[in-house]
């Protein structure tokens, strides 16, 4: 994406992951802050005020440019810099950017080619279009809080990762790629709307419509696999392992393990792939009694020698140690001017002809925005008075604030 312009006024974490993949990719991504920052600076682990672990892994390969709307100028900068743009995303809701007059047909007019990408809690049109949204709440109407009760589990839980602005920002990246390839071959731009709640409903009930996809229904909803309650990593002499033989061969690789081959041809339940995926709960408890019988370290060999698809359960620790990922080189080490030394995840995917790196470390408040402002065409007067206003924030080296100060 070198040579792209992204104008990135999107917040806390979908937006970010979405824009991260842009910076990526090579656009130039500028990330427009208001005088208070964007509140994800402050989640995390932190060793300095505004930098914060979460910014620090989403905030690269972007510039920062703090920008008050509120302020006539600042607007007019905003504006300026989409005239070259080629996306302007955010996450703010319609109503609110619509009272900035930061709406789609105000931008359009600045420039026609530009794709405006709207983040969403919930589509427009739907009665709960102007609701807040968060991680949290998408989780509870989705369903995904309530699939624990299906299992068995005493309480409704959330599954504890950003699992709903994760999987919008990823769904926002392919969306405004798929515009820009749409304007390369008609030269026009055009909004595109991802909503939260809309896009992970379709992740969850793409696994669990089952019986529900029919008209009328036909048998429950929810895979049954899944939600069966035994499905959980099986606890070991000494830790947790998970194993899912599948095939004949596994299973019988694992039975052996114990001496119980012989159940292979006499379990009606055990016979074949077609009688197992009916038993699922038999099969769980099956497993969890025979796994319960050695240590993690003796069933990891059994499963090699058997080809049985399987693993120890890995602590967060263990994850950032794999010898996989050091082999791979996930992990990279880099010096970060603030903070020093950081340990970052470089891009996963590997490309035979493109640079697809980490160029850029996460800026510290309004690192760039004197720099942006003047490739924007400002004089350094205009500049001075906009710092002087409150308009921006010169975040430079040797200049440097922290959000809201």
């Amino acid at each position: 994406m070198s040579g792209y312009k992204i104008i990135d006024m999107a917040t806390v974490l979908m937006g970010p992951v979405t824009t991260q993949i842009f910076g990526d990719y090579g656009a130039d991504v500028i990330k427009i802050e208001s005088p208070s920052g964007d509140i994800m600076r402050h989640a995390g682990v932190s060793k300095s005020r505004g930098m914060g672990s979460m910014y620090l892994s989403t905030g690269r390969n972007k510039r920062s440019l703090v920008l008050d709307i509120k302020r006539p100028e600042g607007k007019a900068a905003l504006l300026k810099l989409c005239e070259t743009g080629d996306v302007f995303i955010h996450n703010v809701r319609p109503d609110a950017m619509r009272r900035a007059g930061l709406h789609y047909e105000a931008i359009r007019e600045v420039n026609p080619r530009i794709i405006y990408v709207s983040l969403v809690g919930f589509g427009e049109g739907g009665r709960y279009a102007n609701r807040p949204a968060f991680d949290d709440i998408i989780q509870g109407v989705t369903g995904i809080a309530s699939l624990a009760l299906r299992t068995g589990r005493p309480e409704a839980a959330y599954v504890p990762w950003n699992v709903a602005d994760r999987i919008t920002g990823i769904t926002a990246a392919h969306a405004t790629l798929a515009a820009l390839l749409m304007r390369t071959r008609t030269g026009k731009g055009q909004s595109v709307e991802v909503p939260m709640f809309e896009t992970v409903t379709q992740m969850v009930l793409g696994d669990h419509m089952a019986g529900m996809i029919y008209v009328p229904q036909h048998g429950e909803s929810g895979y049954g696999r899944l939600l069966t309650p035994g499905r959980r990593p099986y606890k070991t002499l000494d830790g947790y392992f998970v194993a899912t033989p599948y095939t004949d061969k596994q299973f019988r690789a694992v039975l052996a393990a114990v001496g119980r081959e012989d159940e292979m041809a006499s379990n009606p339940i055990l016979v074949d792939l077609q009688a197992r995926q009916q038993h699922w709960p038999e099969i769980y408890e099956l497993l969890a009694a025979i796994m319960a019988t050695k240590t993690t370290a003796e069933w990891t060999d059994i499963c090699h020698r058997g080809h049985v698809p399987s693993t120890p359960v890995s602590s967060l620790e263990d994850v950032v140690d794999d010898p996989h990922l050091r082999d791979v080189g996930l992990f990279v080490d880099t010096q970060h001017p603030t903070e020093g030394t950081i340990r970052e995840m470089r891009p996963t995917t590997r490309w035979s002809d493109a640079d697809v790196s980490i160029r850029r470390h996460a800026p510290t408040f309004g690192e760039h925005s004197v720099e942006i402002l003047r490739e924007a065409g400002f004089d350094e007067a205009a500049i001075a008075f906009m710092v002087d206003s409150g308009a921006t924030v010169d975040g430079a080296p040797g200049h440097r604030k922290e959000p809201g100060a």
